[in-house]
């Protein structure tokens, strides 16, 4: 899914978790890990999926890619 791959995502070092977190803000509770960036990031582009899959599922808004929300 294309626009899947258009959504912002804020990846971080979680000393906690001890693993890399990657969120979608625009997404609601869209996140994932991974021991590395790259496995937070291709374990987050599969959580986006199964997240639109699942709001389409129960009829809910998928809400519009906006890009870039903010300047750190």
């Amino acid at each position: 899914m294309l626009n899947s791959l258009r959504y912002e995502v804020i990846l971080y070092w979680s000393e906690a978790d001890q693993a890399f977190i990657a969120e979608v803000p625009e997404l609601p509770g869209c996140a994932a890990d991974g021991a590395s960036y790259q496995e937070a990031l291709a374990a987050v582009e599969v959580i986006i999926n199964e997240w639109i899959e699942t709001a389409k599922e129960l009829g809910r808004q998928v809400p519009v890619p906006r890009g870039r929300l903010a300047c750190a």
